[in-house]
């Protein structure tokens, strides 16, 4: 498996990965599915801030990042998401995903990398733990998916 900068054709092989992650689990608090053309954009509009895992062609998992709120006061401050397909998981794509994202954010200028993870989602929260991202809030109730109200769990990583 090779990480590598997203091209514009991998938005049909990132799609089933995010549509799945949006419809099936409370990873994201999203509710409404993306198109290819969506994925597409994104990959543009990143500027080289998005990459994939790929195996033998087969997208297997995708991280971005993108600045954390608007205003020139957080220019140097990214928010990331992060996906893998099931069968990539415990195999390292997603460490070496992080691995490429930090580094290219840290290239660029970026001071800190930030990760919003629902308290729904234990395995997410361990895994940011593992490779140096601390929790610096929990708060409490601010997402609402399946019928219910979640918690946000927000980690940092200093850059």
């Amino acid at each position: 498996m090779i990480i590598r900068p997203a091209r514009p054709e991998d938005a049909a092989g990132i799609l089933p990965i995010v549509n799945h992650v949006i419809r099936e689990t409370s990873i994201t608090f999203t509710s409404t599915e993306k198109s290819e053309d969506q994925v597409r954009d994104e990959i543009a509009s990143r500027d080289g801030a998005y990459f994939v895992a790929d195996a033998d062609g087969r997208i297997k998992g995708f991280a971005t990042y993108f600045q954390f709120r608007n205003g020139p006061g957080y220019a140097r401050t990214m928010e990331h998401s992060i996906a893998l397909s099931h069968d990539a998981w415990g195999q390292g794509a997603g460490r070496a995903l992080m691995s490429a994202l930090c580094d290219h954010a840290a290239a660029r200028g970026a001071h800190s990398m930030w990760a919003g993870v629902s308290a729904e989602n234990p395995s997410g929260v361990a895994f940011h733990a593992r490779i140096g991202f601390a929790e610096v809030a929990r708060l409490p109730e601010v997402g609402f998916k399946f019928g219910r109200w979640m918690d946000l769990v927000l980690m940092q990583k200093i850059l």
